[in-house]
């Protein structure tokens, strides 16, 4: 083991350029002075507090507003001013729930240091000495941290204005006395990562905030809120995650010091806290960002983490006359637009890493919540499809734009998000889309993340399927970071994601919590967008590293008309566990053989596969985590074979409004042995699909059709001359030796729609059409 740990530090100071080395160097120094004087009793806080007269910054509102927003709260969302008072309520019983866990009686007094879950008590020594990440040392330092937060006593703060009832205040207070004298600076695990004093701050900030004005507010109050801010903005400036996690780490620091330097004036530091927290956080915009507004590291949840930071911080700038570079709100609008994408066809895809926090409400951290950003968008950007993707007006948005933000909401007029196919370029997300019914269905082909992709998971072209609203295949989240199981490795592996696995192995392997032996590569070979259809085609290489090497490459396309074949390949030599797993969604419930029925409605999923495949097939119960820290059963629908390789399986994925059976049989075509094509054909009682796969770029003939595409596609009513045509990346098509399509070059992209002795053309390039085509 020491061995092991000398090579990893030998590893990470040959990879740091000077200024990394110096920084960590000053921090790791830093860090044994503050925890040195701290022993001998050294007040801080003195130096960094000035008496002066000088004006705060405006927050959000000012205070004699608050009566007013907590009026039209009351108006407008009167379940969630109700749920604000039932909450404060047990957290003045000292029950609280903490990211997906509820109901934790943590007692009085409150053990600031305990993760109450597992009974693990983190040890009260110098912070730097800690080890959140031992399990066994801490427990999971996510636990006690969400507790440190204190976003709780701004709930406090919430009910005490909504009730006037004085004894949340005096909660509040109580509590504020007790954290300060059971976690003196530099001591504990609260002091262990500037997030979490960032955090700590924001929360402070807020309670102060709604407090202020008050009876309840003592009247020295603001002096010692002061001192206690000094400290923390002096921790958070001190050990910036600069280095250590460049993320949203670093980006709530730097949200923190914003927020301390723009309304704590009286702090000596306050102009250069302020002038850092910008900075910091117009040039993260553009490091996190990726050119199609995806947040770097690949995961839904921080992506909404990454937005949150952002809105806060560009709402709280305008207020206060910040120059607001054009760049970065149209960075912060191309992220509202990706999580449009995510979340337009119902709950946003659970792509990677769950966090469980939440900057503004943490217990809105929930996937039916990540959508919230949109509604303060929607204001924001003037967006009609925003406010319509949102649904509601949000809590958040009456608190940080007001009486004013909330009657241009009322004005603003809802759009229907556009539901055309689209992708995220950078981030390697495609979005293929149905009319009937409306569904979407997510591919990942992005990278596998940024640095150790620490928030990824291994689960290059993995599948998430939305229908009317409804998630019918789902990606399993999180459910936590450190245990003492292999939950961590398992919710994250290859098996619990909708792809094809190779001899029962992950993509990638993992080393550690936030960390792989190696990061898998994936990558979109074709992704071509139609009239009638949408085709993606991608590869990766996770498996190059086995002893036989195995790539894995997935067709997927999309018919308007309501249909999703995929196609999976296993290319390589010698013989393989091949094993595709379908991950059902919370909701769904087996109804007959591959029919899935969404509880409570009429509508569901058929899942067809090719009449005597071959392939074993099993339905079986599993689990997934809708938040962090909770595990709900769901059904899983696994086909699995060993076999010589190259293999192939293929799925129809059929949406469903109504469940009256199966829609259809789906069959392989017999193709003689030394035809490059592969076949075939799907058949309902009212119209038949023909699938043609072409190995090469070559002329082919199979049955009734010969061509040089790739890909074919023949769909036609069984009775009337309804007909369609699709050719990707061919120039002609023959049918029972009639030339349907002829091009004087091979073009990517050709549909053919017939109706009624009319005939209606749509192609890539409409110059290469032979001109009996036209």
């Amino acid at each position: 083991m020491a061995g092991r740990g000398w090579r990893h530090t030998a590893s990470q100071l040959a990879h740091m350029d000077r200024r990394e080395f110096l920084d960590r160097s000053r921090q790791e120094l830093a860090k044994r002075g503050d925890a040195f004087l701290s022993y001998f009793g050294l007040n801080f806080a003195p130096g960094l507090v000035r008496s002066a007269n000088v004006r705060p910054g405006r927050f959000f509102f000012a205070p004699e507003s608050v009566q007013s927003l907590l009026e039209l709260l009351r108006r407008r969302l009167p379940r969630q001013a109700e749920q604000i008072v039932r909450q404060a309520d047990k957290i003045c019983r000292h029950q609280f729930d903490l990211l997906g866990y509820e109901d934790l009686e943590y007692g009085d007094p409150i053990d600031w240091h305990l993760d109450l879950v597992h009974g693990k008590q983190a040890p009260r020594k110098a912070f730097y000495k800690i080890r959140y990440l031992d399990f066994d040392q801490v427990g999971d330092c996510k636990v006690t941290w969400e507790l440190n937060r204190h976003q709780h006593l701004v709930t406090l703060a919430k009910a005490y204005r909504l009730t006037e009832e004085r004894r949340y205040a005096d909660e509040i207070f109580d509590q504020w006395t007790h954290w300060h004298t059971e976690n003196p600076y530099a001591i504990g695990i609260n002091w262990a990562s500037s997030l979490e004093v960032a955090f700590r701050s924001l929360s402070w900030i807020w309670m102060y905030q709604l407090l202020e004005g008050t009876p309840a507010l003592p009247q020295q109050f603001r002096k010692e809120w002061l001192r206690s801010q000094a400290l923390n903005g002096r921790h958070i400036e001190r050990y910036l995650s600069t280095y250590f996690s460049p993320n949203t780490h670093l980006l709530g620091e730097a949200v923190a010091l914003l927020f301390l330097g723009t309304l704590c004036p009286e702090l000596s530091r306050a102009e250069r806290w302020k002038s850092r927290g910008w900075e910091i956080v117009l040039q993260e915009s553009t490091r996190q960002v990726q050119a199609d507004g995806f947040h770097f590291e690949q995961s839904t949840y921080y992506h909404v983490y990454a937005i949150d930071f952002f809105l806060h911080a560009a709402v709280l700038a305008s207020l206060n006359e910040f120059v607001i570079p054009n760049e970065f709100e149209r960075t912060l609008e191309k992220m509202l637009d990706a999580l449009l994408l995510l979340g337009r066809a119902g709950e946003p895809a659970h792509l990677g890493d769950d966090d469980g926090g939440r900057l503004f409400d943490p217990r809105r951290n929930r996937n039916e919540y990540l959508l919230d950003p949109l509604a303060t968008g929607a204001v924001l950007f003037h967006r009609g499809d925003f406010k319509a993707a949102a649904g509601e007006l949000r809590e958040e948005t009456i608190w940080l734009l007001g009486e004013q933000g909330v009657a241009e909401w009322d004005r603003l007029q809802e759009r229907p998000p556009a539901m055309a196919s689209a992708d995220l370029h950078f981030a390697g997300l495609h979005f293929l889309t149905t009319r009937n019914p409306v569904s979407q269905l997510v591919i990942d082909a992005g990278s596998q993340g940024v640095r150790n992709a620490g928030h990824s998971h291994a689960d290059a072209l993995n599948i998430c399927l939305q229908s009317q609203g409804r998630l019918l295949l789902i990606d399993p989240g999180t459910f936590e970071y450190v245990g003492d199981g292999p939950e961590r490795d398992f919710f994250r592996s290859t098996a619990m994601h909708n792809t094809l696995r190779v001899d029962g192995k992950s993509q990638s392997e993992p080393a550690g919590p936030f960390a792989w032996k190696q990061l898998t590569q994936a990558k979109a070979e074709q992704w071509i967008m139609g009239e009638t259809f949408d085709l993606f085609v991608g590869s990766h290489d996770g498996y190059s590293r086995l002893a036989s090497p195995v790539v894995h490459r997935r067709w997927v396309l999309s018919l308007k008309s309501g249909l999703f074949l995929v196609r999976d390949l296993a290319q390589g030599v010698g013989k393989h566990r091949i094993d595709i797993a379908w991950h059902l969604g919370p909701e769904m419930r087996l109804r007959a053989e591959h029919l899935f029925g969404v509880k409570g409605t009429s509508g569901g999923l058929a899942l067809l596969c090719a009449d005597k495949h071959g392939w074993a097939e099993e339905v079986r119960k599993d689990v997934w985590s809708p938040v962090y820290g909770k595990k709900e059963p769901i059904t899983v629908l696994n086909f699995g074979t060993v076999a010589d390789l190259p293999a192939e399986f293929v799925t129809l994925l059929i949406p469903l409004e109504e469940l009256h059976g199966l829609p259809g049989r789906l069959m392989q075509m017999r193709v003689d042995a030394a035809t490059p094509v592969r076949a075939y054909l799907y058949r309902t009682p009212s119209e038949e699909c023909s699938f043609f796969f072409a190995e090469s770029a070559r002329p082919w003939k199979q049955g009734n059709f010969a061509s040089d595409a790739e890909f074919v596609c023949w769909q036609r009513k069984r009775e009337g001359e309804d007909e369609l045509l699709i050719v990707c990346n061919g120039s002609y098509v023959e049918i029972d030796g009639r030339r349907v399509l002829g091009c004087k070059r091979t073009i990517s992209r050709c549909e053919i729609l017939s109706s009624n002795s009319r005939r209606a053309i749509h192609a890539s390039e409409p110059d290469a059409l032979l001109e009996k085509q036209v």
